[in-house]
């Protein structure tokens, strides 16, 4: 059986733990954090950067026939024959056939697919795979409706932030704004425990606010981070 292998270090496992065992001796709330090396293949927008660059080519191929003509006529030196118009067609199309793979194969390298997906695109991935595990494994799991989901995508440096519905019914999602800056400045740093510790100290603090610790607090939700 292959090894899985580890986002996080043992040590920021341990400071995770220990982070939300703290935030929740104050509330009644219950956080439970999960972490990701990525929330999507991005398969889709390989696709279309790949259809974009073969269309661009086949493009300016029929937008500057000559040139290319010629081309054609020095690569041969002279000696090609004539090609006729559905000759140059399925030339033109061979062409963008292999820009699209091409372009294909290069984004096989994951890092430079990330980095050509738009900022939009990687929020709204990671936000919708955080929708996801908290329906999973945080909504309803609670008595009181009080659990709340943090979110760590490391390779494309997102989080996010879900709450169950008491929560969300007393603390916009704004307010988590000073916890998501503290952790993502972590996570870019190379940092991720410190930083999911630091955003957990501070969703403790506003969880104390709305949701105090009451005489019976049991503790229904994993402690522990969650490495997927």
């Amino acid at each position: 059986m292959p090894r899985k292998v580890s986002h996080v270090s043992s040590a920021d496992h341990d400071l995770v733990t220990a982070a939300v065992a703290a935030a929740e001796a104050r509330t009644s709330g219950e956080i439970v954090t999960v972490v990701a090396a990525q929330s999507n293949d991005y398969d889709d927008v390989a696709l279309v950067w790949a259809s974009v660059i073969a269309f661009i080519a086949m493009s300016v191929i029929a937008l500057f026939p000559e040139f290319y003509r010629g081309l054609y006529d020095r690569i041969t030196g002279g000696w090609g024959h004539e090609l006729t118009a559905n000759q140059w067609l399925g030339t033109v199309i061979a062409v963008g056939v292999i820009k699209w793979i091409g372009m294909w194969l290069i984004l096989l390298w994951r890092p430079l697919r990330l980095w050509l997906t738009p900022r939009a695109i990687l929020a709204g991935r990671v936000r919708a795979r955080a929708v996801d595990l908290f329906k999973v494994g945080t909504e309803a799991k609670t008595q009181g409706r009080t659990g709340v989901l943090l979110y760590v995508s490391l390779k494309e440096h997102r989080a996010d932030i879900v709450a169950d519905q008491a929560i969300a019914a007393k603390v916009s999602p704004e307010v988590w704004g000073d916890a998501m800056a503290a952790l993502i400045d972590h996570v870019r740093a190379g940092r991720p425990g410190e930083g999911m510790a630091e955003a957990v100290r501070q969703m403790g603090a506003v969880l104390t606010e709305h949701f105090p610790r009451g005489s019976e607090n049991p503790n229904e939700l994993p402690d522990r981070l969650i490495e997927l």
